[in-house]
């Protein structure tokens, strides 16, 4: 298995890593890609990086701290080649649920890191929350540039996904999957090609059933993994597969 997305510079995953590293090992985890939200957490995730084989980073400044943290597309190529293990560019995207930064900054920043993702060819990590339509839009206006697109944590709509399907996106399931209330979103999925699906937890956040409510950690993807089998209609180990071939076809080749 592979978890596409946590956040091992937050606690307590940040100080319990090398059990967190081993829990991960032992439920058969065999790539974590840790994702960067700041300049500073830049900084810990090259630590992070180099404590075990791994782990992979990204760099990228997250929607909710663009008011602060623009950083323009030469600044971000300059961060990703530091570092052979930094192989993807964000989260980046946009957030009009909180508005934690003000929308033209978000906008900003989501496409300075989109022209960076194009001119390294590299994956662009999408986040994107009550903004369906601003982010479908400012993905099209490059879809000459065949962005290579992972929607992270994607809860959007069925409409929105088949629109972004039509820019060749992947599309990340995470623990939200395993919820009750999740009925829609588990059709989504349901109905999303199995040639464009990633699992990972966004630990330490959304934790799945049956450990909603506790930090989430790499290890609990494999709940995640299982929901995602059943609603494909798949083997465990198929889905393991899958996802495996997809992430290493996005990432790594």
């Amino acid at each position: 298995m592979i978890d596409s997305h946590c956040h091992l510079d937050h606690e307590p995953l940040f100080e319990n890593l090398d059990e967190v590293l081993k829990r991960s090992k032992n439920v058969g985890i065999k790539k974590i890609l840790t994702i960067c939200t700041t300049l500073k957490s830049f900084e810990n995730i090259i630590k992070i990086i180099n404590k075990d084989d791994i782990i992979y980073g990204t760099f990228g400044i997250h929607p909710h701290e663009t008011s602060n943290n623009i950083v323009k597309k030469d600044e971000i190529i300059q961060n990703v080649n530091r570092y052979k293990k930094i192989i993807g560019i964000g989260e980046t995207g946009l957030d009009f649920y909180y508005n934690n930064s003000d929308k033209k900054s978000q906008i900003r920043s989501f496409e300075e890191h989109i022209k960076a993702s194009i001119d390294m060819n590299i994956p662009l990590i999408v986040h994107s929350r009550n903004a369906e339509n601003e982010t479908y839009d400012i993905l099209k206006s490059f879809n000459n540039y065949n962005i290579k697109i992972l929607m992270h944590c994607f809860t959007g709509s069925e409409k929105f996904a088949k629109k972004l399907l039509s820019l060749n996106a992947f599309f990340s399931a995470s623990g939200i999957i395993t919820f009750k209330n999740s009925a829609d979103l588990q059709n989504t999925f349901k109905l999303l090609p199995i040639e464009n699906l990633l699992i990972e937890t966004d630990s330490p956040f959304l934790a799945p059933v049956p450990n909603r409510g506790r930090k989430n950690e790499p290890s609990f993807i494999k709940f995640t993994a299982e929901k995602l089998a059943n609603i494909k209609n798949l083997s465990n180990q198929e889905l393991i597969d899958k996802t495996t071939q997809n992430f290493n076809k996005l990432f790594l080749n």
